[in-house]
């Protein structure tokens, strides 16, 4: 995000209902990236977050500008440097034991490689609606930024913590939500 702050404290929301019904009602799951359809939608299940946007991760290289494009990095000695588009997930958080315990959590996420995953606020986001989170797949120098230049070895890396953090993401849920 490019307002990167480190996570902000709870604060009391008596509009949270309110808020999370008009996002909801609003939802287009056709502007939702294809491989975390399933992921946005359970976070929404959950009646004590909701999301606020998301984005899969893009890369981009040579003749690949499609910005939606989800397709894997090719495997080649011909890309010299990929420009990523981050990948991140942001939500609301209900001030409650609930939420308060959803954040815990997905602060452990970073865990799975503290240089290249955040757990944050953006402050743009937060004034448009308070108690917003993300969590986000960025290389730590860039974790400010929407957008990062990496060397094709480095997209590769983050290629490979972005699909294991969706899937943390998505086992988390599981867990949370269940399976049907």
């Amino acid at each position: 995000m490019e307002t990167f702050l480190p996570p902000k404290p709870l604060v009391e929301n008596a509009d949270f209902p309110n808020q999370r019904n008009r996002h909801l009602s609003r939802l287009n799951c056709d502007a939702i990236d294809g491989p975390i359809i399933d992921i946005v939608q359970r976070f929404n299940q959950l009646p004590y977050c909701f999301t606020l946007q998301s984005c899969y991760g893009h890369f981009l290289y040579g003749c690949q500008s499609d910005t939606r494009n989800t397709a894997a990095l090719p495997t080649t000695h011909t890309i010299s440097t990929v420009t990523y588009r981050i990948a991140y997930l942001a939500i609301c958080v209900e001030n409650s034991l609930r939420g308060e315990r959803l954040i815990q959590t997905l602060q452990q996420t970073e865990s799975l490689d503290p240089d290249n995953i955040q757990f944050c606020c953006a402050e743009w986001f937060w004034k448009q609606q308070v108690n917003s989170y993300a969590l986000q797949v960025e290389p730590d120098r860039f974790k400010c930024q929407d957008t990062a230049v990496l060397d094709y070895k480095e997209a590769l890396k983050i290629e490979r913590l972005r699909i294991g953090f969706f899937k943390r993401l998505s086992d988390l849920l599981l867990d949370l939500v269940g399976c049907g």
